[in-house]
């Protein structure tokens, strides 16, 4: 029981140290992966090792030319498994991240396309009742003869 307590408290001391680390080498990753997409309009396996080359280098910097240049290696090294393990799953899924942009941005155009042409055809009947209210050209040429 001794053991198991002590192990579980240089887990909660050690894993703060390194779970800052992998939100940030994460939140660095998706971001620069998710960006590249969308200027890009498309995902590509370049994409993902693009994001982990930057990622890596950013981590290395601080040892100097070297270990941005090592950082970059790794990252692209390893941004290329993981890049091609999140597209199958998207695969797998059904749909990937741009069909779901794509498909979400037609119902979107296609509900504001629906909403225009209701409130087109409000006005439309609003503006006949107006004219017939007003006596409008059919009934002046019905008052003429």
């Amino acid at each position: 029981q001794s053991a198991h307590r002590a192990g579980l408290r240089s887990f909660i001391r050690y894993g703060w140290r390194w779970s800052w680390r992998v939100a940030a080498f994460v939140t660095i990753f998706n971001t620069v992966s998710t960006g590249l997409s969308v200027y890009r309009n498309k995902t590509t396996i370049s994409n993902f090792a693009s994001a982990g080359a930057v990622t890596g280098a950013l981590f290395r910097m601080h040892l100097g030319l070297q270990g941005l240049a090592g950082g970059f290696v790794f990252g692209t090294v390893f941004g290329i498994p993981a890049g091609g393990l999140l597209m199958m799953m998207e695969k797998l899924a059904g749909e990937t991240m741009q069909e779901k942009r794509n498909r979400e941005r037609r119902e979107l155009y296609e509900q504001k396309l629906a909403e225009w042409q209701s409130r087109l055809s409000v006005t439309e009947v609003l503006g006949q009742k107006e004219n017939n209210a007003q006596g409008g050209p059919e009934m002046e040429m019905a008052r003429e003869s």
